[in-house]
This record gives structure tokens, C-alpha cells and sequence, in this order.
């Protein structure tokens, strides 16, 4: 420290600096504290009314004894036809009957006439010989005829009321 640093007077002078500068920063908040009256003193803004709330209709269910859309409908004997096409389910299921009828393809056919018989690719590229009354396809599809272009199929579907329809399907020659 310097010798003037250690001067009685430097240090009272120091002391008398800091005293007037706090003094100088004494803040004023007597403006503040009339500018917040005043704000309080300002009536208040009009609220804005609140939305009219719309009335809504109410609704009676009256659907109680109706079928539930989500459950399958009862079955009806009525409907069922004990006389109409049936799928056999007693009949051994054949080879190609595990594939559906698109995944099939047929490659040729061999004999002369009405004894034909006809070449048919399955999905895993192995070729079966079928004749006509051989079942293929995955809806219980029956060959009816074999002709050198194709095969002409009767295939059996549920018609959705407990019955069957037959509904014809063809698996034409698949020129590669």
C-alpha cells in the first residue's frame, strides 16, 4: 500500500465518497407507488360474455332386440337347405387342395379325347397329373371337364345364410 493510501484523511474521504454515492442511488419509488394507485384506481375492463352453449337433442336407443352388428348371425335351419351342393367333410382332402386356386398352374395336358388328363403346377413348382372328378383350391373346387386350353372347376361357397352355392371357376393353360 501506498503512503497515501494509509492517511487518515484518504480513508475518511473513501468512506464519505461511498456514503454519497448510496445516498444518490436511493431509489424513488414514490413515483412508482402513485403510477401503481392509479392503475388501481382505472375501472376494470368489461368482461366478455360467455359462449351461449348449444343444446344438444337427446337420443332414445330404441334398438335393444335387434341383432349386434358385431356378433355373426344366428344360424336359421330354415335357411339351410338339408338338399342344396354341401361340401363332403367326410371326403379325404387331396394334394392340391391345400393351395388356392390362383397359386395354381396349368402346364399341359396329356391323351386324346374324352380321356384326358391334365398337368398341374402347385406353388412349389411340382407338377400333379389330375382327371376330372379330382378335387383342387382351397374352396372345394371340383374338376368338371378338362380341355386341352384349361380346366373348367365347380367350386362350393357359403352363400352366408347356412346354405352353399356353386359358383364355376376355370384354370386356364399357362403358355410360358
Amino acid at each position: 500500500m501506498s503512503a497515501f493510501a494509509r492517511h487518515p484523511w484518504f480513508r475518511a474521504g473513501t468512506l464519505l465518497l461511498c456514503a454519497v454515492g448510496l445516498a444518490a442511488c436511493d431509489p424513488g419509488t414514490r413515483d412508482l407507488d402513485n403510477y401503481i394507485a392509479d392503475v388501481k384506481q382505472r375501472p376494470a375492463p368489461p368482461l366478455e360474455p360467455l359462449p351461449v352453449m348449444k343444446q344438444f337433442e337427446s337420443f332414445v336407443y330404441s334398438a335393444q332386440g335387434l341383432r349386434d352388428p358385431f356378433t355373426a348371425p344366428q344360424r336359421r335351419e330354415d335357411a339351410a337347405r338339408a338338399d342344396g351342393p354341401r361340401p363332403d367333410a367326410n371326403r379325404r382332402k387331396e394334394v392340391l387342395e391345400a393351395f388356392p386356386l390362383d397359386g395354381l398352374d396349368m402346364v399341359g395336358s396329356l391323351g386324346v379325347g374324352g380321356s384326358l388328363v391334365a398337368l398341374v403346377m402347385d406353388p412349389g413348382r411340382v407338377v400333379h397329373r389330375v382327371r376330372v372328378g379330382n378335387y383342387l383350391g382351397q374352396s372345394d373346387g371340383r374338376i368338371v371337364a378338362i380341355r386341352e386350353d384349361g380346366l373348367e372347376i365347380v367350386e362350393l361357397v357359403a352363400d352366408g345364410a347356412g346354405g352353399w352355392l356353386e359358383r364355376p371357376a376355370r384354370l386356364a393353360l399357362d403358355n410360358e
